[in-house]
């Protein structure tokens, strides 16, 4: 094919992708994201733009194993009752509504450093609702605080969230040297987003209680097999995490844990239910789609040229978080990768870590901006609580700005 045939035909499909990504589906008919990646991929490869065996090599089989293996190790934990029983402990007790949002934000910011941060929200929402009614206070500031709070923690680890979890795979930085780095930002960000929400939602935090609050683990299952479930799955996650920290294959670790859970007399059905299966299909068609775009398109725009000349930090971090808000975080770190292998084998680290920080960071700026955020109100809405645009955004926004410049300032200035 000639060259000029498969620049515009490259074109054609990673803006039909990307345009569908930004939107969400494609005009006028109901393909949804995952659809949108996987003709993307289907399109260059019937078109010939890439190999077969290219596109398999394009996919990167790291990643997509160390998210499937996390997803098992945290749906055998919801099924345990651990994110019931930790959220009894921890909120149960809490009657100032100040003191309660603290609490919902730090165990929200906590587990998501650790854990994938939009089960981390599936998993809070209805804990959250639940303990707000009982108290009778308004839900807003809470549900919001616990959607902002996830995304600045999983800011901190490599398993907090898929697009670090990308990262990490194409860098190679290990889980210590990335904790290190982005751990003491991420806890920042988590009190930056407490004060301005306490801020922005300062008339209704003053209001007192109109109950008392009772012990939430009385939501949590019980009896002698879940709680040797919970203990099995505890043990198997805390191996785990100390495995990353040890520098041990980060895929191999998460997927020999779930190995490990599976083997048990639970229904398996009821664990790959809650598996995000679209999500892998999505991120193996963005590989492709991204490669077909790097090989045909970036390699003939001098990017290569521009890359050796960038800042690492600052206008990494301000591209991605605008590209991050178009498009969704996972898609603008891909396409980043060719960008960053252009700079100087110096820079390359601290570009990586500017990516995560930022492109986690961002997803702050509106309700649309991570899929965190459309969790917590999409499940509000179900049981009746109404999170506006502005109840989001007020919060939101200006975190995501001040978040954005202290995480910048901290890669760029600390040194390491």
């Amino acid at each position: 094919m000639p060259a000029t045939a498969a620049f515009w035909l490259t074109l054609f499909w990673f803006a039909l992708t990307y345009l569908g990504l930004a939107l969400g589906r494609l005009p006028w008919l109901r393909t949804d994201r995952v659809g949108v990646a996987l003709v993307g991929a289907a399109g260059a490869l019937a078109c010939g733009l890439i190999a077969f065996d290219d596109a398999v090599r394009a996919i990167d089989f790291r990643t997509l194993a160390l998210l499937l293996g996390m997803m098992i190790v945290v749906a055998f934990l919801r099924r345990a009752g651990f994110f019931a029983r930790v959220a009894g402990i921890a909120l149960g007790r809490v009657k100032s509504p100040k003191g309660l949002l603290a609490v919902v934000m730090l165990l929200s910011g906590v587990l998501s450093a650790v854990l994938v941060n939009d089960v981390v929200c599936v998993a809070m929402t209805p804990l959250v609702l639940h303990l707000t009614r009982r108290l009778g206070l308004d839900p807003r500031p809470h549900l919001v605080g616990l959607a902002v709070a996830s995304n600045l923690g999983s800011a901190a680890a490599l398993t907090g969230n898929p697009q670090n979890m990308i990262i990490g795979g194409l860098s190679g930085i290990s889980y210590l040297r990335f904790a290190a780095k982005l751990a003491p930002p991420a806890a920042l960000g988590l009190v930056v987003g407490y004060v301005v929400t306490l801020i922005a939602y300062r008339s209704v935090l003053n209001a007192p209680p109109r109950a008392d609050a009772r012990d939430l683990t009385d939501r949590a299952p019980s009896g002698r097999r879940h709680t040797a479930l919970l203990a099995k799955s505890l043990t198997m996650t805390l191996v785990a995490v100390g495995l990353f920290f040890g520098g041990f294959s980060m895929a191999v670790v998460a997927l020999a844990a779930a190995a490990v859970l599976l083997l048990d007399r639970v229904n398996p059905g009821k664990i790959y239910s809650h598996v995000d299966w679209g999500l892998l299909l999505m991120f193996a068609g963005l590989f492709v789609v991204v490669r077909t775009f790097e090989v045909h398109v970036l390699s003939t725009a001098g990017v290569e040229e521009w890359a050796a000349r960038a800042d690492p930090v600052w206008a990494l971090s301000g591209l991605s978080a605008v590209l991050s808000n178009i498009v969704s975080n996972v898609p603008a770190v891909l396409l980043f990768k060719p960008v960053v292998g252009a700079m100087p084998e110096a820079a390359q680290e601290t570009a990586w870590l500017a990516l995560a920080l930022s492109s986690t960071f961002a997803g702050n700026l509106t309700v649309l901006g991570s899929v965190a955020n459309l969790i917590v109100v999409e499940q509000a809405r179900k049981e009746g609580v109404a999170i506006g645009f502005w109840d989001y955004c007020r919060v939101g926004t200006p975190v995501t700005l001040i978040t954005l410049v202290l995480g910048a300032a901290w890669l760029a200035f600390v040194p390491y």
